[in-house]
C-alpha cells in the first residue's frame, strides 16, 4: 500500500506543475495589473516600481513561476497584497468558521442521503419512493440562492429562530451556523438521494439479495450488512471526492450569512485581485483533491476485497 501511495503521489507531480502554470498564466493575462489596481493609474513611476518589487512582479514569468512552486512546497505564500497579513495567518483565521459549518453539514447530509436512499429503494415503486424522488428533483431544480434568501427571510428575519448575520467563536458558533447547515443539507440531499437510490436499486436487484431472502435473513440485515457494503464503492467515490471542496463549498453561505470563513476570504481576495491568497487556495484545493483521490482508492481495497492496489 505504501508503494502504491508513493507511486500515485509521483504520478500527480505533473498535475501540480500544470495547475501552477495555468494559474500563473491566467493571473498575468486576465487579472489585469495589480499595481494599477492598488495605486491607481495616476501613481508615480517610482511608486509603481517599488510596489511591483515588493509584490515580486518585477521578475520574469519564469522566475515568478519558480517562486510559486517553492511557495507551494513550503506552504508559505507570503503576505496578502491587500493588508500585508501573512496568508498562512489568514488561512488559519478562516478555517475554523468554515469547518464548523461544512463538516457537520456534510456528515448530516451524507447520513441522511444514504439512509433515505436505502429506504426508498426498499419501498421502490411505492408512494414513499415516488414522493421522495419528486421531492429530490424539485429540490435540485430550485436555485441555491432561492433557498438562502427564502429561509433567511422566513426563519431568521420573520420568526427570529436564527441569527441572520454574524459569527461567534466557541460553542456559541452553533446558533450562527445552524441555518446555513440546514440549507447545505437541503441542497445536498436532493442530488445525493437520487444517485444513492440508483446505486441501491442496482444492488437490490442482484442474485445475492434474492438468495439472502430465501435463507430467511431480515430485510434490515440484507440492507445494512449486504446491500450497503456492496454499494460502498460508488458511495465512497461520491463522498470522498466531495471532501476537498468543503473548504470553499460554503462560499455563498458564508457571504450571505456574514461568516468569516475561507469562502468569504476567497471572495474578498478575488474582488481585490489578491493573488497570494488566490494561488494559496488554488494549490491547496489541488493538493487536497489529489490526496483524497488516493484515499478513495485505498478505501476501495478496504471495503471490497476483490480490489487490489497495484
Amino acid at each position: 500500500m505504501i508503494g502504491f501511495v508513493v507511486k500515485r503521489l509521483l504520478y500527480n507531480i505533473p498535475v501540480l506543475l500544470g495547475v501552477a502554470l495555468i494559474t500563473m498564466l491566467l493571473f498575468n493575462v486576465a487579472a489585469g495589473d495589480p499595481v494599477s489596481i492598488k495605486l491607481g493609474k495616476i501613481a508615480k513611476e517610482g511608486q509603481r516600481k517599488a510596489l511591483a518589487k515588493k509584490m515580486g512582479l518585477d521578475k520574469s514569468l519564469v522566475a515568478q513561476y519558480g517562486d510559486f512552486l517553492v511557495q507551494t512546497v513550503t506552504l508559505d505564500f507570503g503576505d496578502s497584497w491587500n493588508d500585508n497579513t501573512p496568508v498562512r495567518k489568514i488561512f488559519f483565521r478562516g478555517v475554523g468558521p468554515t469547518l464548523s459549518l461544512s463538516i457537520p453539514a456534510f456528515l448530516a447530509g451524507a447520513f441522511l442521503s444514504i439512509a433515505l436512499a436505502l429506504l426508498v429503494a426498499f419501498h421502490r415503486g411505492g408512494w414513499l419512493d415516488r414522493f421522495m424522488t419528486m421531492g429530490a428533483i424539485a429540490g435540485i431544480s430550485i436555485s441555491s440562492l432561492v433557498y438562502i434568501l427564502v429561509l433567511q427571510w422566513l426563519l431568521a428575519d420573520r420568526f427570529k429562530l436564527f441569527p441572520i448575520w454574524g459569527y461567534e467563536y466557541g460553542l456559541g458558533a452553533f446558533r450562527f451556523v445552524a441555518l446555513p447547515m440546514l440549507i447545505w443539507v437541503l441542497l445536498s440531499v436532493g442530488q445525493d438521494l437520487r444517485y444513492f437510490r440508483t446505486v441501491a436499486l442496482e444492488e437490490i436487484g442482484r442474485d445475492y439479495v434474492r438468495t439472502a431472502r430465501s435463507k430467511g435473513l431480515s430485510e434490515n440485515r440484507i440492507l445494512f450488512k449486504h446491500v450497503l457494503r456492496n454499494c460502498s464503492i460508488p458511495i465512497i467515490t461520491r463522498l470522498v471526492i466531495t471532501v476537498p471542496f468543503l473548504i470553499t463549498g460554503s462560499f455563498l453561505l458564508e457571504i450571505f450569512f456574514g461568516i468569516p470563513g475561507l469562502g468569504s476570504t476567497l471572495y474578498t481576495a478575488i474582488q481585490n485581485s489578491d493573488f497570494p491568497i488566490i494561488k494559496a487556495f488554488t494549490m491547496l484545493g489541488t493538493v487536497m483533491f489529489i490526496l483524497f483521490n488516493i484515499l478513495s482508492d485505498v478505501l476501495y481495497a478496504y471495503f471490497d476485497p476483490r480490489i487490489r492496489l497495484s
